[in-house]
């Protein structure tokens, strides 16, 4: 794989500058869940312009699409992401994980190419992924259906397998209603929202104790633009409740709708618990994840230059970040079980129809957290961009092995059918 005669590596070196290009123009332009028109079609076309046959909309998403090339068995798709954060851009890196993915899969049809390999490769521009909605939906439509192995990635400040184990997830909206009246001169004609909603919530932080401890929920405030001089008639909250097992996560969900419903008897207010979007924790496949282990340890991590080690130290101090001086890694050794991880994906769902693997690239300094300033920052920069190219190499060297490896698509099926 080292070899310069390397045919993915050969591709990527030689298209680094527009790959480059599409990423930072993607993070310049910051695109919300299902508003993600322009990174859309900045991926959907480059796409096109490599010889694969598009199809936008898919699941009747406007900002979807699939992207096919080839023919016959295997089927590898490859999932791509482009939504951005309200108010906080790229802090998740996602102009980067879409622009790899699709470079992947383009350099994987230019190494099939050159061999004569038969096979499918299909790239999902899947939108909505930070409100856990755009692969639920696709994946309730069927579009992941004939696929044999789906392949994607995430950025992180660690050069390793994801084997982990993502939370199964509830987001819900609370919305209560009320009735209002002035709340100086005629507060007792009124009937909180507002109240109902701090009531729910204050029990919601004492249910805390009482739910398993690997059980995680949170909550905002949807702003209902009434002044305080009037009692609201109407107030709106969204909750995110997460754990590792999907029954741990239902249990806690029904306990906070009761949260709710007691809070509106309470205030003499009513309440409509909307479920937003839901995932099962993440299905760990063990056979992918130690073949693409396996692809990953023959592949150089990136290198950073006097400059690139200065912002290191620099955005360390900046953001405070726990990483004793040592700003980057090479690979992490593989564990020998799954990891249990707090951040959720919706790729998860995907993981219970047909096989999936996630790769973990360092692209940013060790310590930046997830939804930070300091990540945005860097998924704009050049160890951003570095950490893209090589998870682009991960994705598509791994395939290759997993094309070539007689029976390893098969092993991954039995390992998934055996742990429904």
């Amino acid at each position: 794989m080292n070899s310069k005669d390397n045919r993915i590596t050969a591709w990527l070196d030689a298209n680094s500058d527009k790959l480059i290009e599409i990423a930072s123009q993607i993070h310049a332009n910051p695109e919300i869940a299902f508003e993600e028109t322009c990174s859309c079609e900045s991926l959907a076309s480059y796409l096109a312009e490599n010889g694969f046959a598009v199809e936008l909309g898919l699941a009747d998403i406007p900002t979807a699409f699939a992207a096919e090339w080839g023919s016959g068995k295997p089927v590898i798709g490859f999932l791509a992401e482009y939504d951005a954060l309200p108010g906080l851009g790229h802090a998740c890196g996602h102009n980067l994980l879409g622009t790899a993915v699709c470079a992947a899969a383009i350099a994987l049809r230019d190494d099939m190419l050159a061999s004569g390999a038969s096979g499918t490769i299909r790239v999902y521009g899947t939108p909505a992924e930070e409100i856990m909605s755009g692969k639920i939906v696709m994946n309730d439509a069927g579009c992941f259906d004939d696929l044999d192995v789906a392949v994607t990635w995430h950025p992180f400040d660690r050069n390793r397998i994801s084997n982990d184990i993502w939370p199964a997830i509830d987001i819900k909206n609370y919305t209560f209603s009320g009735v209002a009246a002035h709340a100086s001169k005629s507060p007792e004609l009124g009937r909180s929202a507002l109240d109902a909603a701090e009531i729910m919530n204050v029990g919601v932080n004492y249910l805390r104790e009482h739910v398993s401890t690997d059980v995680r929920m949170h909550y905002a405030y949807v702003d209902n633009g009434i002044p305080a001089n009037i009692v609201p008639n109407r107030a709106k909250t969204n909750f995110f409740i997460r754990s590792p097992k999907r029954s741990h996560t239902q249990d806690a969900s029904k306990r906070v709708d009761d949260c709710a419903r007691g809070a509106a008897i309470m205030t003499g207010t009513s309440v409509d618990i909307e479920l937003v979007a839901y995932c099962d924790e993440m299905k760990v496949n063990r056979p992918l994840v130690e073949l693409y282990y396996e692809a990953m340890k023959q592949i150089p991590t990136p290198t950073y230059d006097d400059a690139e080690m200065e912002f290191a130290k620099q955005i360390t101090e900046e953001a405070g970040l726990e990483n004793g001086g040592k700003y980057f890694t090479g690979l992490c050794e593989l564990e020998d079980e799954p990891e249990i991880i707090f951040i959720g994906t919706d790729a998860s769902q995907v993981s219970h129809t047909v096989p999936l693997i996630t790769i973990s690239a360092q692209t940013m300094v060790t310590g930046t957290p997830l939804h930070h300033w300091a990540t945005e920052k860097q998924a704009g920069m050049s160890i951003g961009w570095k950490g893209m190219l090589y998870a682009a190499r991960c994705m598509a060297e791994g395939t290759k092995l997993l094309m070539e490896t007689p029976g390893a698509i098969e092993k991954a099926w039995e390992y998934h059918r055996a742990n429904e």
